[in-house]
């Protein structure tokens, strides 16, 4: 026994191990692809600053040309009109020179009156001896010193630390799964949180290292906020692993510490061996198809109707639960049943019709109580809700061959609750939020679902939380019952 226990040990451990190893290979390969994935992204954003300041400086240049030229333009028309007035000057000197050696005083009083009007008139003293421009060209100048100062304080951003998943925020409801998580402010060491991305996994164990076995992880990508909601999911194991990681420009930061959810709900397949040999199971599917006049030997319909006669207490023979396993069903009880039995708590699942239906009937049964020929709701051990459309629509709910008849349209997706403790199976159509029928009793021995199924075909929807509209439902009924 110490022995085993110790294989036992090194077993788990070996699993433990190999998980540990296949972590460490998936995170050696996330790392070198992170890592062209962060160096593809540099080389980008390098590009994109390269082109932008050589489109800055092209700008730029174009401006500076600009304003020499205006500036060359404006300078070279006040060279021109600085010559042109230098050069008045100049004659009107000389002819002034020249009018000081005169000795006749008449012509010298005209010479000086035409200097008097010259000068008045003269370019040079009305030009501007001031540059219209100057040559400083220092307000083009581009200051880098702060972008310089940033690049040389650029360093690799570092990854995002890993959020922590806030347990309490989770929520498992109506086979949707809701995950909080808290993120490490640390935004301005390793830059903004820009998304989260999720990822979960199925597991019958409640510990990550023992998942290695496990379905694959499923990713949910781009997430905003801080939870997201996981619906539609069918619970058909123990338990979902969950885990989270932020992303900021840079890079995904590591995963959070993953956290198991518990995700029970009742799972059951068809039993293909008590199927009727006109039924087909297929997956989640029953359909009838008919092989002839086999299936409907008047003799089989004899047997049934003396069979259905004392159903109350089957005989031996008839009685599953004395043989290691039990007939097809035959005659005219098109009828399977699950492969897994109802011995305690509260379960539901679905049933949605298939094309081209005409009757069939949906409930549960005493496995062990219910005879070959027995047909659903005709016996004191199966209680059922049936449906048909076969010449006449008619919706009732049998038990102990009675049938109640139900004034409502045909569902066509049926939810069936069965709490086993406090004796309540319950019918709801789905769609409208319509509960149809209520059976109030006591089951005495295990329960396995059971559908009978004639003309077409139904499909099963297992692995369902009881949903939370049944909460409703169950609470009316008992204030109902209790009054």
């Amino acid at each position: 026994e110490a022995l085993r226990r110790i294989i036992n040990t090194l077993v788990n451990k070996n699993e433990e191990l190999q998980h540990f190893l296949d972590s460490i290979d998936s995170t050696r390969t996330g790392l070198q692809e992170e890592s062209c994935k962060v160096m593809s992204e540099l080389e980008v954003e390098l590009e994109k600053l390269s082109s932008a300041l050589e489109e800055r400086g092209v700008q730029l240049r174009d401006i500076i040309k600009e304003e020499t030229q205006r500036k060359e333009v404006e300078l070279q028309r006040q060279l021109s009109e600085g010559k042109f007035a230098l050069l008045s000057c100049e004659e009107l000197l000389e002819f002034a020179n020249q009018t000081l050696t005169l000795t006749n005083e008449e012509e010298f009083l005209t010479a000086a009156k035409q200097i008097k009007e010259r000068v008045t008139m003269a370019p040079a003293f009305r030009l501007t001896t001031r540059p219209m421009v100057s040559g400083n060209m220092s307000q083009f100048t581009v200051d880098f010193s702060a972008e310089k100062a940033g690049l040389l304080r650029l360093n690799f951003l570092p990854v995002p630390r890993a959020p922590e998943i806030d347990v309490p925020g989770c929520i498992v409801r109506d086979n949707g799964i809701t995950v909080a998580w808290q993120q490490i402010n640390d935004a301005d060491e390793n830059g903004p949180i820009e998304r989260y991305e999720l990822e979960y996994r199925k597991t019958n164990h409640n510990s990550s290292l023992r998942a290695s076995g496990d379905t694959c992880w499923e990713k949910i990508s781009n997430i905003t906020d801080t939870q997201v909601t996981i619906s539609g999911l069918k619970f058909d194991s123990l338990f979902i692993i969950v885990r989270v990681r932020a992303r900021n420009k840079a890079a995904a930061g590591d995963f959070s510490e993953p956290v198991a959810m518990e995700t029970r709900a009742f799972n059951f397949g068809f039993d293909a061996a008590t199927a009727h040999a006109e039924l087909k199971i297929q997956d989640d599917m029953v359909t009838w198809e008919p092989q002839g006049v086999k299936g409907h030997d008047a003799r089989l319909r004899c047997k049934e109707n003396k069979n259905s006669s004392r159903s109350a207490t089957p005989s031996p023979n008839k009685t599953a639960g004395n043989r290691a396993g039990r007939e097809r069903f035959a005659g005219e009880s098109y009828t399977v049943l699950g492969d897994q039995e109802i011995n305690g708590g509260c379960h539901y699942w679905e049933i949605r019709l298939l094309a081209d239906w005409k009757s069939h009937s949906v409930g549960v049964a005493y496995r062990g109580s219910l005879g070959r020929f027995d047909q659903l709701g005709k016996s004191t051990s199966s209680w059922c809700l049936y449906a048909s459309q076969w010449l006449q629509s008619s919706l009732a709910a049998k038990h102990n061959n009675r049938a109640k008849a139900l004034d409502w349209p045909l569902p066509q997706r049926i939810g069936i609750y069965c709490d086993y403790d406090n004796g309540e199976l319950m019918f709801v159509d789905v769609d409208q939020f319509r509960l149809l029928h209520v059976f109030k009793t006591k089951f005495s021995q295990p329960l396995v679902p059971a559908f009978t199924v004639w003309c077409g075909g139904i499909s099963v929807a297992t692995g369902l939380q009881v949903p939370s509209f049944m909460g409703n439902f169950v609470s009316t009924n008992r204030s109902l019952s209790a009054d």
